[in-house]
């Protein structure tokens, strides 16, 4: 089985580089790493949990395109939240950006390694050139 990866490594805004990919095609799947409510310079975006839910579908997609897909394509998501109090609010915010092609989903309340970050959403999806 082959594996390629997709994107580069992240850089932090102190010039870090984060050791992981976005994503990896493996398999018939496209498995995107974990995505925050970042902008492209990997800094939190203001507006609480609606915002950074909004911001971290954003960045799943920009994912996505780059291996050929969309969020159509997405088959199971793992959430992280760092305060079940934002549930609704995140709730309502996934359910808009997903529309009609909601994915199966498992979701938790835990830190984050980011300060400040409220959520983290990972997901799987069925490659369209596979």
């Amino acid at each position: 089985m082959s594996v390629s990866r997709i994107g580069s490594q992240p850089v932090l805004p102190n010039g870090a580089t984060v050791p992981l990919v976005p994503a990896t095609r493996a398999a018939g799947l496209i498995f995107c790493s974990g995505a925050l409510g970042v902008d492209e310079s990997f800094k939190l975006v203001d507006g609480g949990i609606a915002a950074q839910t909004t911001q971290a579908i954003a960045n799943l997609k920009s994912v996505l395109a780059q291996a050929g897909a969309d969020l159509s394509h997405v088959t199971k998501t793992t959430v992280w939240l760092t305060d079940l109090a934002n549930f609704a609010e995140f709730n309502a915010a996934y359910a808009a950006a997903f529309g009609a092609d909601i994915p199966a989903r498992s979701t938790v309340t835990s830190a984050l390694a980011i300060p400040g970050a409220l959520v983290e959403i990972e997901a799987i999806a069925a490659d369209p050139n596979a």
